[in-house]
């Protein structure tokens, strides 16, 4: 995967922590899909054989049961993926079995035009053609998306992921008294990410690698740091990460006391 794509698949927290949002896979896409056909195919039938039924009792005759016949299609095909969607904000039974979600390409909502575009082409691409046009156009782009997500601009995205481990970093006790004095200016948002990465990930790594990181993380961040500390480069990380993590959470606090008493001398007046 391109540095490029996988920049597009990562959400930036306010601390700094890439989340992924991952595509469903061409595999699991596809069976879902099946799964969505199949259920089309089986509201369809049903359909037919009530109109069967009620020819063989006389209530209907061979014109009216055409006529029924293209709107059961229609209502199998058409209506009914477009309305699941949209009352399942953006799920269906397929999605749910393989754990995905229609989202807009930015990873927002879908709304009933987006629904009507994927469901009015997938009546060509999965239902007239079997899903072959779906599955070349999925095999062919990296999230997988079919010919009605291209046009609609959105993809199935994976929401049924494990849950994140998560890591606080401790503040080293030699870096004690230098919290109390320090100064740690803004960093670059992707700077602040490696180092984030690298202390979550820090004892997975080889010691060679673990250092020759550490170093290197430690002599882009020591521009934004007064005084630098002569510690560990993995120390000053650590006490760097703690510290604006600290003032972060004072600032927002701040932010919220104040945002409250403005609130209430406005009621008082």
């Amino acid at each position: 995967m391109s540095a490029e794509l996988a920049d597009e698949q990562e959400i930036l927290s306010g601390e700094a922590v890439a989340i992924d949002v991952q595509p469903v896979g061409f595999v699991l896409r596809a069976a879902g899909a099946l799964i969505d056909m199949l259920l089309g195919f089986a509201v369809f039938i049903a359909f037919i054989l009530l109109q069967v039924w009620l020819m063989s009792q006389g209530v209907m005759d061979e014109h009216l049961f055409r006529i029924l016949t293209v709107w059961a299609s229609v209502l199998s095909f058409l209506v009914l993926p477009i309305t699941i969607e949209m009352a399942t904000r953006g799920r269906s039974l397929g999605k749910l079995a393989v754990g995905g979600r229609i989202v807009r390409v930015d990873g927002g909502a879908t709304t009933f035009r987006h629904a009507f575009i994927r469901g009015l082409l997938g009546v060509l691409e999965i239902y007239l053609t079997v899903g072959g046009i779906a599955v070349i156009t999925g095999a062919l782009t990296a999230r997988s998306q079919r010919l009605g997500d291209l046009v609609a601009g959105t993809y199935s995205q994976r929401v049924r992921t494990p849950s994140l481990e998560h890591h606080e970093p401790v503040l080293p006790p030699s870096l004690s008294g230098w919290a109390t004095i320090a100064d740690v200016a803004r960093m670059p948002d992707r700077l602040a990410r490696r180092i984030s990465q690298f202390l979550a990930n820090a004892d997975r790594l080889s010691p060679a690698a673990r250092g020759n990181v550490g170093r290197e993380l430690a002599a882009e961040a020591a521009p934004f740091v007064s005084p630098v500390p002569e510690v560990a480069p993995e120390e000053l990380l650590r006490g760097i990460t703690v510290l604006r993590r600290r003032r972060e959470r004072m600032a927002l606090t701040l932010a919220d006391d104040r945002a409250e008493r403005l609130s209430g001398t406005r009621i008082r007046v």
